[in-house]
């Protein structure tokens, strides 16, 4: 776009929502307002160029239809959606553009890339993928959404579904690990922003890539980045991985 994007921020009271406002501001661009809990989000979208969304799964069916309505731009960073709730907004995509991310931290998004690679090259028969995770102790979803992003670029890569191979909380008599499960599990505790790491282990060897983010403000940091590069994009749903052309 010519001019800078007009941003409008769902959720603008919550803890990323703040940062989201500082950084809207630090990227010089125009903060076009917010919504809370029960405010008018049709009347936000109707003033700016980008919707930011960093609310609830609870909101993706209503937000979907009122945005795609809107022919505004979506950057969606909700987690945990539900069938329904993410066909809602593959919906909306046909309408509009749309950056969803279960974590736009660009380090995240270079150590899904990697993942794929590593799963690619290394046989599910002989390396067992397991995914840990911990969050804040308030975090209501598990495994997170980027654990789950990460099982699932496991999957593809090894050509599998997900739904087929995952093994989360095992817990009692399980017995042995089933041949190309991918296993998570989810801690929870104080404040941590988030840690994932992925490992392979074989017989022989290990190899683990692991994440840590110290700060949410690298999550408000990628989102402004997505809004910049959304604002004006054609329709579609695109990923983190569009806005760093990764692929």
């Amino acid at each position: 776009m010519s001019s800078p994007a007009r941003i409008g921020i769902a959720g603008i009271g919550g803890r990323v929502g703040r940062l989201l406002v500082e950084e809207t501001a630090a990227a010089g661009l125009t903060l076009a307002g917010g919504t809370g809990r029960g405010d008018d989000l049709a009347a936000l979208a109707a003033r700016c160029d980008v919707v930011i969304d960093f609310t609830h799964a609870d909101t993706a069916i209503r937000h979907a239809a009122i945005l795609a309505g809107s022919g505004v731009a979506w950057v969606l960073g909700s987690t945990g959606l539900s069938g329904d709730q993410q066909r809602a907004v593959d919906d909306a995509a046909t309408a509009i553009a749309i950056v969803q991310a279960a974590n736009f931290s660009p380090g995240v998004v270079l150590m899904q890339a990697l993942a794929h690679r590593m799963a690619a090259a290394l046989p599910a028969a002989d390396y067992d993928a397991e995914i840990v995770e911990m969050h804040h102790r308030q975090k209501v979803d598990a495994p997170s959404g980027t654990a789950l992003t990460l099982g699932r670029t496991v999957a593809a890569a090894r050509g599998v579904d997900l739904a087929d191979v995952r093994d989360s909380g095992r817990d009692g008599h399980t017995g042995a690990r089933r041949p190309g499960a991918i296993g998570f599990a989810a801690l929870r505790g104080g404040q941590v922003v988030g840690e994932h790491t992925l490992s392979f282990t074989a017989g022989a060897e290990q190899l683990c890539l692991t994440h840590r983010a110290f700060d949410r403000r690298v999550f408000a940091t990628g989102a402004i980045r997505a809004a910049i590069w959304v604002a004006g994009h054609t329709p579609g749903l695109y990923g983190m991985d569009d806005v760093l052309a990764l692929r």
